[in-house]
């Protein structure tokens, strides 16, 4: 009696994961595709200015490698989530199932340490020392006018790392997860991972 109870809530638990992650990977995803457009953006204006106008400007450089920071922060947890990242797989199908199994939730096991001491070393990198200095050449107006600007702190760059290595800790929770459930017989209880692939901004 007890087991099912336990099995029940590990149920739950997943299920309100999974969820939580569809709905807020789906909104990175979204705020990703932002990110690279103004990437790009911002990399063609420093070409025209540069090679068009020989007269480069000092922000879009540093205006690119923000996006892309926040980009990779922002979509590493779903490729995580949808197996995009580099993996030797073939060496699943000359092992066990059993064996397969241990050693999924082994590397999972390993990710999550390393995860860990991500979030400790981004939220150094955002709280610390660094984390106090402005960036070199990017403003954003505090004023109707236009009159008044703020530079942007170096800590608000690095906190794409600390959100990304948060979110990827979530995403790895929930697949140790489903790798237990699965295991067990009850994986079509759990949500499906969303395998929408659109790119529109909602």
């Amino acid at each position: 009696m007890g087991g099912m109870q336990n099995m029940s809530l590990l149920i739950f638990i997943m299920q309100v994961l999974c969820k939580f992650n569809n709905f807020i990977l789906r909104i990175c995803r979204n705020l990703g595709v932002l990110a690279v457009v103004l990437m790009v953006v911002a990399i063609l204006i420093q070409v025209f200015f540069r090679y068009i106008l020989n007269n480069a400007l000092p922000w879009p450089d540093e205006a690119a490698r923000f996006c892309m920071l926040w980009m990779t922060g922002l979509m590493a947890p779903t490729a995580f989530r949808r197996g995009g990242f580099v993996a030797i797989d073939f060496i699943n199908q000359f092992i066990p199932s059993i064996i397969n199994v241990i050693l999924s939730m082994v590397l999972l096991l390993l990710s999550l340490l390393v995860l860990i001491t991500s979030v400790q070393i981004g939220y150094a990198e955002v709280t610390g020392f660094g984390g106090r200095f402005a960036t070199a050449s990017l403003y954003i107006p505090v004023s109707i006018d236009l009159q008044n600007w703020y530079r942007i702190p170096r800590s608000w760059m690095m906190m794409s790392l600390l959100i990304g290595c948060v979110l990827l800790i979530l995403v790895n929770l929930e697949l140790i997860g489903r790798n237990i459930i699965f295991k067990l017989g009850k994986g079509n209880l759990l949500p499906k991972i969303h395998d929408d692939t659109s790119m529109e901004i909602t």
